[in-house]
């Protein structure tokens, strides 16, 4: 069994495309995944499958709950990469921000380095890029135009995310 880490993208946000974690747990074991877990309602699961659950996840999540949300699928090894990356270990919680790309970006740094402020700073490694804003995504205009900037969409979690999700990795 090899282990994943699924991060749905736009799911439980302002009443729409509803997708109740516990049911959809059900639904996923249901299907022959195992050690199912989820993380808060944004559409954070791990699980272990024999194989990459990527093709089947729209269609499962379409018939139940009538809409298929964008997803990514890391292999365990892809997101303990991405967590060993971290150009900013030595900040927390909410001010580092982990994008993670379907596609290989093709990044406007000038467009980036236009739209991030004095205190951000940002990294591109690989498939993920990573934003320290320690006054916050809410207002930055870096946070905003990610996608714009890497050219291919991109699914955002912040660090608090991203050690919870390293905890249901260890609960395996």
């Amino acid at each position: 069994m090899n282990e994943y880490i699924i991060l749905l993208r736009g799911v439980n946000v302002g009443g729409k495309n509803l997708l109740p974690m516990k049911t959809l747990k059900v639904l996923l074991e249901s299907h022959g995944y195992q050690n199912v877990r989820t993380y808060i309602q944004s559409g954070n699961i791990a699980l272990q499958a024999e194989n990459n659950p990527q093709n089947e996840l729209g269609p499962l999540i379409q018939a139940e709950f009538g809409f298929t949300p964008k997803s990514l699928v890391l292999s365990e090894n892809e997101f303990k990469l991405s967590v060993a990356n971290n150009p900013y270990p030595e900040f927390e919680g909410k001010t580092v921000h982990f994008y993670f790309c379907k596609d290989t970006p093709v990044a406007d740094f000038e467009k980036l380095e236009a739209l991030a402020t004095e205190e951000e700073n940002f990294k591109l490694l690989g498939k993920v890029f990573y934003l320290h804003a320690p006054n916050g995504i809410g207002r930055s205009r870096l946070a905003a135009g990610v996608e714009a900037c890497l050219g291919v969409p991109a699914t955002g979690r912040n660090l608090n995310t991203i050690n919870k999700l390293k905890e249901l990795l260890k609960s395996a």
